[in-house]
């Protein structure tokens, strides 16, 4: 029993449990993880405005609210096309030789999943005017404002990239708010954050509990059309972020679809095009984001969406078909989303 009365034998071997525990627990899975997962082949590296992003992600407390992961829940489809792997992470470093980073995957999610937001919403006006304001793009938000991350300027240069922000959310600012390089370099890392897809053959993972729901190409009535995915989800998801859930858009910031010419001109050509390529032809708004080509929306589900907006908050089109939108698609010279 001399183990239990000499120091330096307990000592010893409550260094030796020490060190074998932090070698079990610890550094070997961390090796294993390190040689066994990589970034996907296609994954890009975050560039030097995106890192510093990053950071300002970090101080400013968003990972306290917003998680970066898609859960294999059939709930979880609308932050992502399909649930969040390890390699999703593996890109992932320290910030510097003493800091960690931050748990980006987030613990609870007060605010909508980001690790696709690059995708689902492509547009830095909105960003920018969702960070000065949020309430300003989305009138239930609980998200805290960032103002401290715009200046006013009377006589804004052609390098600052000046906010269009509605009236009533100015705070009797007469000048132009100009985002400051750290609104910019936020913005810059949301627009980063896309998922990667994964490599061809790869076996897609699954997403559990899944819903029935019919197929949109069954054939029904002419059988030349097919039926049209549900054109008022499509429009939340895709569309109502900037125009807003009753059609009238944000004054000075985005336009309104309601009695736009449009939206309800008979020719849905250009209305077609502005969906896929994007529209920034009017300098008293943002610009818009190619929408259909970012989030590869098919003809159904561009048709779907303009139906939506051709037939609702007092508007009164026809309606158009997905064969007509696909033909236009191809007319345009973009491939069409298989």
């Amino acid at each position: 029993m001399d183990f239990f009365n000499n120091h330096k034998y307990l000592f010893g071997a409550a260094l030796l449990l020490f060190l074998g525990l932090t070698l079990a627990v610890a550094i070997l899975p961390a090796i294993s993880n390190q040689n066994n997962n990589a970034p996907l082949p296609q994954a890009v590296a975050l560039s030097d405005e995106a890192a510093k992003g990053k950071m300002i992600y970090i101080a400013e407390g968003c990972v306290a609210c917003h998680t970066q992961q898609v859960r294999n829940v059939d709930m979880d489809k609308l932050w992502g096309s399909r649930p969040s792997i390890s390699a999703d992470y593996a890109d992932i470093k320290r910030t510097d030789f003493w800091r960690n980073t931050a748990t980006l995957m987030g613990t609870e999610r007060t605010g909508p999943d980001l690790i696709n937001i690059g995708n689902r919403q492509p547009s830095s006006d909105w960003h920018l005017l969702h960070l000065y304001n949020p309430r300003a793009v989305v009138s239930q938000s609980i998200m805290p404002a960032y103002p401290w991350l715009f200046v006013e300027k009377q006589n804004p240069g052609k390098e600052d990239i000046v906010i269009h922000v509605p009236d009533e959310f100015r705070k009797k600012s007469s000048g132009s708010l100009v985002a400051s390089q750290e609104a910019l370099h936020l913005v810059a890392y949301l627009q980063s954050l896309k998922q990667t897809p994964l490599p061809d053959g790869t076996p897609q993972p699954s997403f559990l509990y899944k819903a029935e729901k019919p197929d949109v190409k069954e054939m029904v009535g002419n059988p030349e059309e097919v039926a049209l995915p549900d054109g008022q989800a499509l429009y939340s998801s895709n569309c109502q972020a900037c125009h807003q859930p009753n059609g009238e858009g944000l004054k000075g910031a985005f336009p309104a679809l309601k009695e736009s010419k449009i939206v309800l001109d008979e020719n849905p050509e250009l209305f077609v095009k502005i969906i896929m390529q994007g529209y920034d032809a009017n300098p008293a708004f943002g610009v818009m984001p190619a929408v259909g080509i970012n989030n590869q929306l098919l003809p159904e589900a561009v048709a779907a969406i303009m139906n939506h907006e051709r037939t609702s908050w007092g508007n009164s089109a026809r309606k158009v078909t997905a064969a007509e939108v696909k033909k236009i698609m191809e007319l345009i010279g973009k491939e069409v989303p298989q």
